[in-house]
């Protein structure tokens, strides 16, 4: 458990520094470069994100379960995913009114992720994976949302094009995650 922690601490850390140290990050981003700050930064979070994944492979040998969620839960959370990669894709489609609207689409993404699998999971490794990035994704939300609000940031108006593209690549991807990607990569089937 303490390498899925550590490799939490350096992801979500290094995620966070908007919320805590943005001062700090704006300075090194002078001091290095646009450049070079972006590549460390992926470096870093790369590092955090393999100490997630075999941290949580680790544990996954090692169960301590916590509650038991009901079945019905379980089949809610692959809803829950399907709009969690809708918005995780209206971060990245150009002129579409979830971002319009809602300016931070992926952190969305990332809490409704988040939630739905904290309901459909009870293990204590899940409560620590999906809880840390619950929490994470709460507070950023709610900073990027004042941020905005003081910058008086306005998001380009959505299109239906916009829309349907990012509908649909969200809609394919969670077919590819449902039918057969969930359990190549973890050996869980969400739809069990």
């Amino acid at each position: 458990m303490s390498i899925l922690i550590l490799g939490l601490l350096i992801f979500l850390g290094l995620h966070s520094l908007r919320i805590f140290a943005n001062d700090w990050r704006s300075r090194q981003v002078a001091r290095l470069g646009a450049k070079r700050w972006k590549r460390l930064y992926a470096l870093v979070a790369l590092i955090g994100f393999v100490l997630i994944c075999w941290g949580f492979a680790l544990a996954r040998q090692h169960p301590v379960l916590l509650y038991v969620p009901p079945m019905a839960l379980r089949h809610l959370n692959a809803l829950f995913v399907l709009i969690a990669l809708v918005l995780f894709f209206a971060a990245r489609v150009p002129r579409n009114h979830f971002k319009a609207k809602l300016g931070h689409p992926q952190l969305l993404a990332v809490k409704v992720w988040a939630f739905g699998h904290l309901l459909a999971t009870g293990m204590l490794r899940d409560v620590v994976l999906f809880g840390a990035f619950l929490l994470w994704a709460v507070v950023l939300f709610v900073v990027s949302k004042r941020r905005d609000r003081l910058a008086g940031t306005v998001y380009p108006a959505g299109t239906v094009r916009g829309d349907v593209l990012t509908v649909a690549i969200g809609v394919a991807v969670w077919i590819a995650f449902a039918f057969w990607l969930h359990v190549w990569l973890f050996g869980v089937n969400p739809l069990a």
